[in-house]
């Protein structure tokens, strides 16, 4: 019987390094099925981004996680989704007040700044990053064909858990996975519009020719009434049987037209 021997202190700390890992993956894994869940179950785009803040804000344990959507311009971005502030939704956002957010929106890469409070780039807000026990910034652009549409931007406390790499990794996936969801959004969208804009031409082509029967009966009336009884009398028989079996085979094409045949 073989008996086990104690780990040395090394061991141990490599075991729980892997224990720690496989822990971080879990809980990436899981979390990528809730956003994959969160993006099948609706397709309207604020609803799909403030679904992915709150899953990546829970995850993590952020101070701050919001998804901005690229303006017009370059100059601006929209906030459209807050983890800490589920009722911001369209808020405009001007650039220049985050640095880091302008450059991950120009240049289409991952920005990370690992001590917020002490980074030069961010020196004219040091007061609230210091005041807000601001730990680091991670900004990961969604891109769409090698544009950047918008962006992720992930904020986390000076004692909290640190952001690794593998961490910003999944971001960066979860990213994409946005602008898949974005690109789906957009296209549901669209062909929404596409149907109510033909429901709409429908309407006003029955309202049409409702309006053209009214105006046609109105004015047949107005004409028998100014000229008096209508002289069919005046016809033969054959006559009025022809102009019976022409008005029946009008009626039929017209119903049939009215199918679509």
């Amino acid at each position: 019987m073989t008996i086990p021997t104690a780990l040395t202190a090394a061991e141990a700390e490599r075991l729980a390094a892997q224990v720690a890992e496989l822990e971080r993956e879990r809980k990436h894994l899981l979390a990528v099925i809730e956003i994959l869940k969160e993006v099948s179950t609706s397709l309207h785009f604020i609803d799909i981004l403030q679904g992915i803040a709150r899953k990546l804000g829970e995850t993590f344990g952020l101070d701050r996680c919001s998804i901005f959507l690229a303006e017009r311009g370059g100059k601006s971005v929209r906030l459209v989704a807050s983890y800490e502030d589920p009722t911001i939704r369209n808020y405009v956002v001007d650039l220049e007040r985050y640095p880091e957010l302008k450059r991950a929106m120009q240049t289409g890469e991952t920005v990370f700044i690992p001590d917020a409070a002490n980074d030069p780039s961010l020196k004219h807000v040091k007061g609230e990053l210091i005041n807000r026990r601001v730990k680091s910034i991670t900004v990961v652009p969604i891109t769409w064909r090698s544009a950047a549409i918008g962006a992720i931007f992930l904020r986390t406390f000076r004692d909290g858990p640190t952001f690794s790499d593998e961490d910003v990794g999944f971001v960066q996936v979860v990213a994409s996975l946005t602008a898949q969801a974005l690109r789906n959004a957009h296209r549901y969208e669209r062909l929404a519009q596409r149907h109510r804009d033909t429901d709409e031409a429908m309407r006003r082509m029955e309202l049409e020719r409702v309006a053209l029967l009214a105006f046609l009966r109105r004015l047949l009336g107005a004409f028998g009434e100014r000229e008096g009884p209508w002289a069919e009398g005046l016809l033969s028989h054959a006559s009025t049987g022809e102009l019976d079996r022409l008005v029946g085979v009008a009626l039929a094409v017209i119903q049939e037209e009215a199918k679509g045949r």
